[in-house]
């Protein structure tokens, strides 16, 4: 698989793992179009990567993951190219959430807005103590538009998620793990590693069962318990049919690391 020679972002693959570095450091690595149009590319390319199995997403330099959305691209967007730039982030997002292959957000710093939003399409965040989070749309008189309002309350409560939004209050990542927006906190010199520990960790798991798991989890929140079992039952069903359940249940009767081939 190929990828461009992208400007905003750095693409690095090893050991089946993706590292996605979204890289305009001297503006906080504020989310703009061409940053979109990157990223969107990359995660269609690493979906029918067969060499990637997990991904890593994260921010350039120090201070931030994504400080928020280019608001000096923003700025003079009138009704029109409003819609059409919330489409497109949430157009790019929607494949984050839905990639076939893991996804870790490592938050490195500053996570605003867009940067909140991005995080929670990945399948969860890992944040470093100097993290901070927020959706202070609000204070420039706007609403989040790439997902925030939806998948907020989601992870977080209705009420949670309403009180940071209409607020507009930032939350260190203390408060973030409190509240269950994020699973671990790291000193900002471990945060890759760990973060990297765990994408290694899911990589060397079977392709399909982790597809399948990903799914069963992320429909099943939008569906009765009933129709959640149902689906779970189905894709238990099909990984038994795969050359991966063999070898997973054999290297366990002969007490082996299993050797999975995504088939």
């Amino acid at each position: 698989m190929e990828y461009d020679a992208y400007e905003t972002i750095k693409f690095e693959k090893a050991d089946g793992v993706a590292t996605l570095t979204i890289d305009r450091p001297k503006v906080l690595n504020a989310l703009n179009s061409d940053v979109v149009r990157e990223l969107t590319d990359a995660f269609i390319k690493i979906s029918i990567d067969e060499d990637v199995k997990a991904v890593v997403l994260t921010g350039g330099g120090q201070k931030a993951f994504v400080a928020g959305a280019d608001i000096s691209e923003m700025a003079d967007y009138n009704a029109t190219q409003g819609v059409r730039f919330a489409s497109n982030g949430q157009g790019l997002f929607n494949i984050i959430e839905g990639c076939a292959k893991p996804v870790v957000a490592a938050v490195n710093g500053f996570a605003l807005g867009g940067g909140t939003e991005i995080a929670m399409a990945c399948d969860f965040i890992y944040a470093s103590e100097k993290a901070k989070f927020g959706q202070p749309e609000i204070n420039l008189g706007i609403n989040p538009g790439f997902g925030g309002t939806q998948r907020l309350p989601r992870l977080v409560g209705k009420s949670m998620a309403k009180e940071l939004i209409l607020t507009g209050d930032i939350i260190d990542a203390a408060e973030a793990l409190r509240i269950g927006l994020v699973n671990k906190v790291f000193a900002p010199e471990a945060l890759m590693e760990e973060a990297m520990k765990t994408a290694k960790k899911m990589a060397s798991k079977g392709a399909i069962a982790l597809k399948l798991c990903k799914e069963c989890v992320d429909q099943g929140l939008n569906v009765d318990l009933q129709s959640g079992l149902v689906m779970e039952r189905n894709a238990f069903g099909v990984l038994c049919a795969t050359e991966d359940k063999k070898e997973g249940m054999t290297a366990f009767l002969e007490k082996r690391p299993p050797k999975f081939s995504g088939r």
